[in-house]
């Protein structure tokens, strides 16, 4: 159902901002895979977390979903549970596309628990009690600013004993490590197929798109929020995952 990633292939004019449109959700699960090292674990792994951490009758959010794969994932691992998933986008052109591939899974597999896609901007929206929050790669692309204010919302809506997960590119304040793990990356993407000018014309539309943390300062924003513990259950290269308890 996805096309290879040949978005930045030809030489750009001009570079402009990485936008979520029709044309990257049309690549996305190509561009993800070949772009972001230990995706598939994390993924799948979501769906094991919040098989362990969901609770009877509660409601999951998946926010900043695109095309879905943590959805689809959970509901891989929580099967007929009684539960329901809400994922959010505000990007029209993939929740367009995620109802679709979560139309094709209902057609695969029986007994999944409900899922909705509803248009939607997270800063705006009202959670209502939960007991798992997904935040796959989503949370680096909101304002610094408002961070904060996005996780304490969430905190308060979850339910005792509720998590939260939370996928992010890290970045790193020893310069040294920033910079090992960053040419690694790109050579993470270079084996798959990424050429230099597609690389550097990726690097140059998300550099003012997306603004990336220090695991550090993930763990003080957490804590700040009022959560009680927080680890990274998952990192490779300059990727991974934390586990944030209610």
């Amino acid at each position: 159902m996805s096309d290879v990633d040949k978005l930045f292939a030809a030489p750009l004019p001009q570079v402009s901002d990485f936008v979520f449109d029709h044309n990257v959700a049309r690549v996305f699960p190509d561009m993800i895979k070949r772009s972001i090292p230990g995706y598939p674990t994390i993924v799948e792994n979501i769906g094991v977390i919040a098989a362990q951490y969901a609770q009877p009758g509660t409601l999951i959010y998946d926010l900043g979903c695109s095309l879905g794969a943590a959805t689809q994932s959970m509901r891989r691992h929580l099967g007929g549970a009684d539960c329901r998933i809400l994922a959010v986008d505000n990007a029209e052109a993939m929740v367009v596309r995620c109802r679709e591939y979560l139309a094709a899974q209902d057609s695969m597999m029986e007994e999944l628990v409900p899922a909705t896609v509803i248009q939607g901007d997270i800063l705006q929206l009202e959670l209502e009690p939960c007991s798992v929050v997904v935040l796959n790669f989503t949370l680096q692309f909101i304002a610094p600013e408002q961070r904060l204010a996005v996780l304490t919302r969430i905190r308060q809506a979850l339910l005792p004993d509720g998590i939260l997960v939370l996928s992010e590119k890290f970045r790193f304040a020893d310069p040294v490590t920033q910079q090992h793990l960053e040419q690694v990356h790109y050579a993470f993407k270079r084996a798959n197929g990424y050429s230099e000018l597609e690389i550097a014309q990726k690097r140059s539309a998300i550099e003012n798109v997306m603004l990336l943390d220090t695991q550090e300062a993930h763990f003080e924003r957490l804590q700040a929020a009022g959560f009680s513990h927080a680890c990274t259950w998952f990192q490779c290269l300059n990727f991974g995952s934390i586990m944030a308890h209610a």
